[in-house]
């Protein structure tokens, strides 16, 4: 799933709490397994965002000679309006879209 055809909201809303646990039993394994994702969904969207500004990037300048450039700040500012993390995670778990597997362990 790209973070820009997320359907996250930009707001604060209230989940329902039955919703998160039901897949997993435990609201505390379903937040770890949230916010392991949102860990996921952060490096994406780093190295998303490095890898666009090193197209605009002058290795060979002093810093005299940097300057603004418009499509880096545009850029930026694209990736500064994008969903939190941590609301695309949770959309995407309750949207069934996040697998996750537990590992037991053996006596």
């Amino acid at each position: 799933m790209s973070v820009k055809d997320t359907k996250a909201e930009l707001s604060t809303i209230t989940y329902d709490r039955d919703k998160i646990e039901e897949k997993v039993g435990s609201i505390y394994e379903a937040i770890v397994i949230m916010g392991k994702r949102a860990e996921q969904i952060n490096a994406e969207i780093r190295s998303e965002l490095h890898s666009k500004l090193d197209e605009f990037a002058v290795h060979n300048s002093t810093l005299e000679e940097v300057f603004e450039n418009r499509e880096q700040i545009e850029i930026s500012k694209h990736y500064e309006r994008l969903p939190k993390p941590t609301s695309i995670a949770v959309r995407e778990w309750l949207d069934d879209e996040v697998y996750f597997r537990k590992t037991e362990e053996k006596n």
